[in-house]
C-alpha cells in the first residue's frame, strides 16, 4: 500500500510504528455551529479509510477530537447569553446525529479540549523547560526560532512566512511567527488555574496533546482537510517534536477544497451550506457517494446536478443488488455448475483490481470504477436458471466491496401502500386481460420512478438510476 505523504510529497509505502496495527487521527469539529459541507468531506473521506484499512488487515485505533473552547464558541455564547458548555454540548450532539445519518463510525476516542487541561498545561511546561517556549504576563508563546524545521510541512522557510490566518498578532511576543500555547484569562471567559495565572489553552496545542495522549509520541496517520496545513499542522509538528525530539507523525494526509458551483463556499456569495441542509434534500447515503467518487487530494466541486448524478449511480448498484436479492429468493436449490465456477472466478478478480487501486493511495474514483465494471459483470452473469449458491456467492463478493466504502446500507427497498395497491392493481388487470389499465398503471409507477420488469418469477421492479 502507498499512502501520498504531504510531507514529503510523494507517494510511500506505508509502514507502521507496530506490525498490524495503525495508530491514525483526524482532526475533528470546533463546535460552535453545525458542520458545513466542506468539513463532512474529511470526516468521511478518513472514516473510509478507516475501513479500509481494517478491510486489509489492520487494527485501527482512530481518534476524533472536539475543540470545544475556541474563540467562535465563546462569541455564541455571549451572543446566546450561556454558557460556553452549552453551546459546545449542543453541537457535538449534533455533530453525531449529522455524522451518524453519513454512516460515519464513531472514533474510538473522541477526547474534548475541556478534558485535557491538566495534560495541556504539562505539554507546556515541558515546552518552556526546554527553551522553546516561554511566558509573557500569562500568556505563553512556542518559540518557532527555536525549531529549525519549521516550516517543513508547508515547504516554507521562516524568514518568508508571514503572520496570516489563525496566528496571533501581538506585540508582546517576540516573533510575529511565534503561536499561543496558552492564552491568558479575559473576563467572562471559560478558564483554568495553571502556573503562569488562569487561562486557557492555544488552539494548536490541543491536537498536539490529546493525540500523543492516546495514541503515543509517534502516530501512524495524521489527517484533515487541506486548509489545516499551514498553520496548524505545522504548529502542531514544531511543538511536539521539540517536546519529545522525536518525529510525530509518519504520514500526513490532506484531503482538496470543495467548491460550489464552480466557486469557493462563502457566506458572502450566499452558497455556504451546511451538512445538515444538504441532508435534508437528498439522502445521506448520496452525500458519501458523491464524496467519494472523487480522488480524496482531489477539488471537487457540488452541485445540485452532480449529486443527482451521483443519486442515479448509487441507485444502479442498488438494482445490481436487489436483482439479486430477487434472483435468490426465486432460485430452486441445484448444485453449482462448472459454468459458474468459472464466472465466480471472473467476479472475485474484481477484488483483486480493487484492492489494486485502493492500494494506491486510497483511490476510492477507481475503486468506484472497478465496482460498476463489476456491477456489469454480474448483470451479464445472472440470469434465469442460476443456482442459489451462486447468487449468493455473487453478492457477497459484490457487498464485500461496497461494505467498504460504506454504500448500499439501505435495507430492502420498501414500497409505500399506494404502490404496493397499483403494482397489486395491475397484475390483476392483466389477469382480467384488461391490457389498457395495466398499462395505465405502469406508466404511472414509471412517472414516479418506478420501473416494473415482468419475469417468469413475479414482477420485478428498480427506480430509475
Amino acid at each position: 500500500m502507498k499512502i501520498y505523504n504531504s510531507l514529503t510529497r510523494q507517494k510511500e509505502i506505508f509502514k507502521t510504528v507496530e506490525p498490524g496495527k495503525v495508530k491514525m487521527y483526524v482532526c475533528g469539529p470546533t463546535v460552535y455551529n453545525y458542520f458545513h459541507i466542506g468539513n463532512a468531506r474529511p470526516f468521511l473521506v478518513f472514516d473510509a479509510f478507516r475501513h479500509y484499512l481494517m478491510f486489509r488487515g489492520y487494527e485501527v485505533t482512530f481518534v476524533q477530537n472536539f475543540t470545544d473552547v475556541d474563540d467562535k464558541i465563546i462569541k455564541k455564547a455571549n451572543e446566546e447569553h450561556v454558557h460556553s458548555t452549552a453551546i459546545s454540548e449542543k453541537y457535538i450532539d449534533a455533530y453525531f446525529e449529522d455524522a451518524d445519518r453519513l454512516g460515519i463510525t464513531r472514533a474510538d476516542y473522541h477526547p474534548k479540549v475541556t478534558e485535557t487541561i491538566p495534560a495541556i498545561i504539562d505539554f507546556v511546561q515541558t515546552l518552556i523547560n526546554k527553551g522553546n517556549a516561554y511566558e509573557i504576563d500569562g500568556n505563553v508563546y512556542f518559540a518557532v526560532d527555536s525549531f529549525s524545521q519549521y516550516g517543513q510541512l508547508s515547504k516554507q522557510a521562516i524568514d518568508d512566512l508571514e503572520a496570516g490566518a489563525r496566528i496571533d498578532i501581538s506585540e508582546e511576543k517576540r516573533n510575529p511567527l511565534d503561536f499561543a500555547l496558552w492564552k491568558k484569562a479575559k473576563p467572562g471567559e471559560p478558564s483554568w488555574e495553571s502556573p503562569w495565572g488562569e487561562g486557557r489553552p492555544g488552539w494548536h496545542i490541543e491536537c498536539s496533546v490529546m493525540s500523543t495522549t492516546i495514541l503515543g509520541e509517534t502516530i501512524d496517520i495524521h489527517a484533515g482537510g487541506q486548509d489545516l496545513i499551514f498553520p496548524h499542522h505545522e504548529n502542531e509538528i514544531a511543538q511536539s517534536e521539540a517536546k519529545t525530539g522525536k518525529t510525530y507523525v509518519n504520514y500526513w494526509m490532506h484531503n482538496g477544497y470543495i467548491n460550489i458551483d464552480n466557486q469557493k463556499m462563502s457566506k458572502s456569495l450566499n452558497n455556504f451550506f451546511t451538512t445538515r441542509e444538504i441532508l435534508d434534500e437528498f439522502e445521506p447515503e448520496v452525500v458519501r457517494f458523491f464524496m467519494l467518487q472523487a480522488h480524496y487530494r482531489s477539488p471537487i466541486n457540488f452541485s445540485r446536478e452532480l449529486m443527482e448524478a451521483a443519486s442515479n449511480g448509487l441507485e444502479r448498484l442498488y438494482n445490481v443488488k436487489e436483482n439479486l436479492l430477487f434472483s435468490i429468493a426465486h432460485a430452486q436449490p441445484s448444485v453449482q455448475t462448472v459454468e459458474e465456477n468459472e464466472m465466480l472466478k471472473t467476479i472475485s478478480g474484481y477484488k483483486e483490481r480493487f484492492i489494486e487501486v485502493m492500494d494506491d493511495d486510497f483511490n476510492t474514483a477507481d475503486g468506484i470504477a472497478v465496482i460498476f465494471e463489476m456491477a456489469r459483470e454480474i448483470n451479464i452473469d445472472v440470469t434465469p436458471g442460476r443456482s442459489k449458491a451462486f447468487l449468493e456467492a455473487v453478492l457477497d463478493s459484490f457487498l464485500e466491496l461496497t461494505e467498504v466504502l460504506g454504500i448500499l446500507k439501505r435495507e430492502n427497498k420498501s414500497l409505500d401502500t399506494e404502490i404496493e395497491m397499483l403494482i397489486a392493481e395491475r397484475q390483476q388487470a392483466r389477469k382480467d386481460k384488461d391490457f389498457k389499465r395495466a398499462d395505465e398503471i405502469r406508466d404511472q409507477l414509471k412517472a414516479d420512478g418506478i420501473v416494473l420488469e415482468d419475469t417468469p418469477q413475479g414482477v420485478k421492479w428498480h427506480r430509475k438510476g
